[in-house]
């Protein structure tokens, strides 16, 4: 009765917006005419696929709302980074300064003008094998963010400051390595959000939602670790 869940596919904007004229909410509300609201608790890029959450009604939005001020919900992300990370648990606190890039489309920068961003990343494979070096690369490393706070472009832009940018990041990443990494299969930006560990805004029963990589993603994993193993 008051939330909606559910995994959003890549390629699908939240909202419609400047470029966008129909995105994941109208498509809901067109789809229940019965439902009397439907509001975003929070948004994903439009690259990004998983958990996204709608409330069902304003109180539940409200208690959601003021969830996050409390540093709840736990939003867990998985990403493939281009790139090598040497330590396997790490934080990176670096305030986002949000502008618009000179096609007039949202970009963030790492400044100190910028609003505090905190993720703790935890790495939770490294790949270097002979399949990245026919096609030209050295490393790739998957890993799990935790978000700490909810800025814009929060993940990519703190893994680009680390030298490891999103596999397949047309706006933040490596223009010839997401050339590479579509020779091996590889055609979209690879972060999907994974996990919301949360209160439920009207019950306080403890809820822990999960989205499973989709299969795409998935299968790109289990190339890197197979090609990784010694027969």
């Amino acid at each position: 009765d008051a939330l909606l869940v559910i995994d959003e596919p890549e390629g699908l904007a939240d909202h419609g917006s400047s470029g966008v004229s129909y995105g994941c909410i109208e498509q809901l509300r067109r789809s229940r005419p019965q439902a009397r609201f439907l509001g975003l608790f929070h948004r994903l890029d439009k690259d990004t696929c998983g958990l996204l959450m709608i409330a069902k009604n304003r109180s539940a939005l409200v208690k959601l709302h003021e969830a996050i001020r409390n540093d709840r919900p736990k939003k867990i992300y998985l990403a493939l980074g281009v790139g090598r990370l040497e330590n396997d648990r790490f934080h990176v606190k670096l305030p986002l300064f949000k502008y618009t890039g000179a096609q007039g489309e949202k970009m963030v920068r790492v400044s100190e003008d910028g609003q505090s961003a905190h993720t703790v990343f935890r790495v939770l494979n490294r790949f270097s094998d002979g399949l990245l070096h026919q096609v030209g690369l050295s490393h790739l490393t998957l890993v799990q963010a935790t978000l700490k706070t909810g800025r814009t472009h929060q993940i990519r832009v703190h893994l680009q400051s680390q030298q490891c940018p999103i596999a397949g990041d047309e706006r933040y990443g490596d223009y010839q390595a997401n050339k590479r990494l579509q020779k091996l299969g590889l055609k979209r930006m690879f972060l999907h959000a994974a996990e919301l560990h949360l209160d439920h805004p009207l019950t306080g029963e403890k809820l822990i939602l999960e989205a499973p990589l989709p299969q795409d993603l998935a299968q790109f994993v289990l190339m890197l670790e197979n090609a990784g193993k010694v027969v």
